[in-house]
């Protein structure tokens, strides 16, 4: 049939594919990080991709037009080379992605890329699906102006792969699609094996939920049990199915006495099936906001799925006292966490009166904060149900570690960095701006507002705003959330001057350079990724 199957035609839409594929991959590099942190829930992955204000999408309009054009000049420009003028023309898609590429890095997006193994799989997969779109492509391109044979055509006949980038984000969903072929039955297995390793162990289960301070209450409750126990427990944030079977298969459990497991929900449904693999024998609730309405829907869906844990505990179950009433229908066996009072609070550390079994000490430690206190009291009243005394569980609490990212004090050359980068709900961000008050000097707020709060997310960054009117300077990050932050500044008569919008963290911490003095003290209030 000529020259569409001629070996040299063949070649050179197999190598223009697998170029265009590995670009391809560049430029939606950094969306496979929201992928990522959206659990690999495409759906979750498509609402971020939709959300008003999110401009990737537009991003990737914009490189397809710049595409068109600049392979049509350059097509026609090298017109008197006859047909090698649209190979030549291809050096567009060439510079044109990877400027997208170095550009894309400036752009305000939070949510790194985690290479492991199942994000290699991914990217495996979907360059695959990429180089075969983009071949598909070419081979009828070259297919039509073989029909045709038109001099005009044959120079353009790679302009319409300008459409490519329009097809990067779904045809990533499509590859996630395909890679959960082997992802689903490889993590069922994966669960079941942490299950039967738990059923067949003798390890006493302590279970943590609520909307906010789980990370934090595991973190503490660990220090704590420590003292007297073998204790294994998540890692880090990991509160997931795979998160607690990672925890449970890496380890041999006969060499523990006590598993903390946090355990996380988006959706009804969540809790039961995390304590299917690990039923507790202590739970904790730490307490319950509007955080994850955006999946939740209601309020309601939220008590009913943290509640979940109320029913597969075998033992007591421990209650936040501002959220126990929530949970009043509750048959099991439960109890308020009311163990704390004479909080007295400073930039030092926090001191308070603990009392378990009819007994009370005054402890102090240097976590910041009045929500540091409660945290500490529902771990504490865990620990005295797994059988620490007050006396052991108070010599602990002043060897309590500072909890990385959440209120974390660093001092760095005489400024105080109050890092609460895993901070996101409502009840948090009030807490962390009154601990920033305990300071003396120049207050500094770097935040890219409040995220998960689904139909109240304007609402509530805009009540947000209006607590950081007054602090000496406020630095948004990002361009999505920060105009309902920045409209509530105003709104609350915070002054223009003392607030800036800058598109990353790090040129947050570039335009704080020469800003900030001894005696300063910043926030930095949730850099969590912005998949929302």
């Amino acid at each position: 049939m000529g020259i569409f199957i001629s070996v040299p035609k063949t070649i050179e839409c197999v190598l223009t594919a697998l170029i265009l594929a590995a670009l391809s991959c560049g430029v939606i590099y950094r969306q496979v990080g929201v992928l990522q942190s959206s659990g690999y829930g495409s759906k979750k992955y498509f609402r971020w991709l939709k959300k008003k204000g999110n401009l990737a999408y537009l991003r990737h309009t914009f490189l397809s037009a710049l595409c068109l054009l600049s392979y049509a000049m350059c097509a026609l420009a090298f017109s008197f080379t006859g047909e090698w003028s649209a190979v030549i023309a291809l050096s567009a898609y060439l510079l044109f992605f990877a400027l997208y590429i170095y550009a894309d890095k400036k752009v305000a997006l939070r949510s790194s890329v985690t290479l492991t193994p199942r994000c290699k799989r991914l990217f495996a997969v979907t360059f695959l699906v990429y180089a075969l779109s983009a071949y598909i492509l070419v081979t009828a391109l070259n297919f039509v102006d073989y029909l045709w044979g038109y001099a005009f055509f044959s120079y353009l006949r790679y302009c319409p792969l300008c459409i490519l980038p329009l097809l990067l984000s779904p045809l990533l969903m499509l590859s996630n699609g395909i890679a959960k072929i082997y992802e689903v039955p490889h993590n069922k297995k994966f669960i079941r094996l942490a299950k039967e390793k738990l059923e067949k162990s003798d390890i006493k289960v302590i279970a943590i939920t609520g909307s906010y301070g789980k990370t934090s209450t595991k973190n503490i409750l660990y220090s704590v049990l420590s003292k007297k126990y073998r204790v294994l427990t998540t890692p880090r944030s990991h509160n997931t199915p795979v998160g607690i079977a990672l925890a449970v298969n890496n380890a041999n459990l006969e060499d523990y006495d006590i598993f903390i497991a946090e355990m996380g929900a988006r959706h009804v449904g969540d809790i039961a099936e995390l304590c299917e693999i690990c039923p507790p024998d202590i739970s904790l609730i730490t307490g319950i906001c509007g955080q994850h309405l955006e999946t939740f829907l209601s309020f309601q869906n939220i008590v009913k799925a943290k509640g979940e844990i109320l029913d597969a505990t075998g033992g007591e179950a421990i209650i936040a006292d501002d959220a126990y009433d929530l949970f009043a229908e509750y048959k099991c066996v439960k109890s308020r966490c009311d163990c704390v009072k004479d909080i007295v609070c400073t930039s030092d550390g926090t001191e308070f009166t603990l009392t378990l079994g009819g007994d009370s000490r005054t402890v102090k430690t240097r976590l910041l904060g009045e929500h540091s206190a409660y945290n500490i009291a529902l771990a504490a009243q865990a620990a005295f149900s797994a059988g620490m005394t007050l006396d052991e569980i108070a010599s602990a609490v002043p060897e309590i570690e500072q909890i990385e990212h959440r209120l974390q004090l660093i001092e760095n050359g005489g400024v105080n960095i109050l890092d609460d980068g895993y901070n996101s709900n409502v009840k948090g961000a009030r807490a962390a701006l009154k601990v920033l008050n305990y300071f003396k000097g120049r207050k500094i707020v770097v935040t890219p507002g409040l995220v998960e709060l689904g139909v109240l997310e304007e609402e509530e960054n805009c009540e947000f705003g209006k607590n950081l009117a007054g602090f000496d300077l406020v630095v948004l990050v990002g361009d999505t959330l920060v105009k309902f932050v920045e409209k509530g500044y105003k709104q609350a008569g915070g002054a223009a001057e003392k607030i800036r919008t800058v598109p990353t963290l790090a040129s947050a911490q570039e335009e704080l350079k020469g800003y900030l003095k001894q005696g300063d003290t910043v926030l930095f209030l949730n850099d969590l990724p912005d998949i929302y």
